[in-house]
């Protein structure tokens, strides 16, 4: 049996949001196949080090390398490298809805190391437009996937203005915005109330927490919770915002729609390829906390609107069903 090799930022033991190389290389291995994933580093130089090691003398044929267009692109970049010297298959996964514009930027031998891939992995039809407007021709799209059997939808007849927001606490993700809604519904709904999912990553948390107890809002902060406690938590909940800036097709949000949680989310990078505009959620420019009160709104006075978005949403999320899409990893891997 071949042994693959995944690389990627494996860090949710250490507090961070998983993400895909702490739940795909898991998943394959309860399909058969031998796959070993690193790094666990918190130094970045440590980790690093570690990739680049691995890719130089570990034993595996086939390395799967998250990429993004952050720090990480150096990681990526490296280890590629050093596969393709060693004559071993190499897989760019595609994370991230500014990497298109970090490959423009990068130089000849970096396209020339992303064309010769054996594959560029983009997990949204947005990453792989943007690929392939770039003239990629190596590209295989296959979608971010949940286990849907542990998401049991929730029919909501009413909706609540309870607010629930999950995502790490980063600039990128405007997660102010989230704040700003709750302000305006709080005028109209005062039992509004936000819930603020996710660990810090860019210091603004202490600073949203302190604009919160500044102008006196109900607002929650439980820190990174783990999935089954994200799940029983979101039973309370009415909306899920999505605030972001840049953003391709947010794990977060498939959950948030397969759990029954209407969604209100930027318009930016992926999202319009993910949610259908009032079909099976509603988009708002970013930036824009009229706008994003407003949906609310909407789907708080609206409750029949808002249960058609909700079914929509669930039929539609059918197809990032783990189950379904193990099918397009093991075909690729083979």
């Amino acid at each position: 049996m071949q042994r693959i090799l995944y690389i990627g930022n494996k860090l949710e033991k250490l507090g961070r949001t998983p993400t895909a190389v702490d739940t795909i290389p898991d998943l394959l291995k309860a399909e058969g196949l031998q796959i070993v994933s690193i790094s666990t580093f918190q130094n970045k130089f440590l980790r690093l080090l570690e990739m680049c090691l691995y890719c130089l003398f570990g034993n595996y044929q086939k390395v799967l390398i998250d990429t993004y267009s952050t720090q990480n692109f150096i990681y990526a970049k490296f280890c590629g490298s050093i596969a393709r010297l060693r004559g071993k298959d190499y897989y760019f996964v595609l994370h991230g809805g500014n990497l298109s514009n970090r490959l423009r930027s990068s130089g000849t031998y970096v396209t020339n190391l992303f064309q010769k891939a054996t594959k560029l992995v983009a997990p949204s039809e947005y990453l792989y437009q943007q690929f392939d407007e770039l003239g990629y021709q190596n590209l295989v799209c296959i979608p971010n996937a949940v286990p849907l059997q542990n998401y049991t939808f929730r029919h909501r007849i009413h909706i609540n203005p309870k607010l629930l927001w999950i995502r790490s606490f980063q600039e990128l993700y405007n997660p102010k915005l989230a704040i700003l809604v709750l302000e305006n519904l709080s005028d109209l709904y005062p039992e509004s109330e936000l819930c603020m999912v996710g660990p810090d990553k860019d210091g603004s948390l202490e600073e949203l927490k302190k604009y919160v107890k500044e102008n006196n809002l109900k607002v929650s902060f439980p820190g990174k919770l783990s999935k089954p406690d994200l799940i029983s938590l979101s039973v309370d909940y009415g909306i899920f915002l999505n605030t972001s800036n840049v953003d391709n097709t947010p794990v977060s949000v498939i959950e948030a729609m397969a759990l029954g949680l209407p969604v209100v989310s930027t318009n930016v990078g992926g999202m319009p390829y993910l949610i259908q505009n009032e079909v099976t959620g509603l988009q708002v420019p970013p930036g824009d906390s009229k706008a994003m009160s407003d949906a609310c709104i909407k789907l708080i006075s609206e409750p029949e609107f808002s249960a058609q978005l909700a079914k929509n949403a669930r039929i539609q999320i059918e197809n990032f069903d783990w189950e379904r899409v193990k099918h397009q990893w093991l075909d690729l891997l083979s």
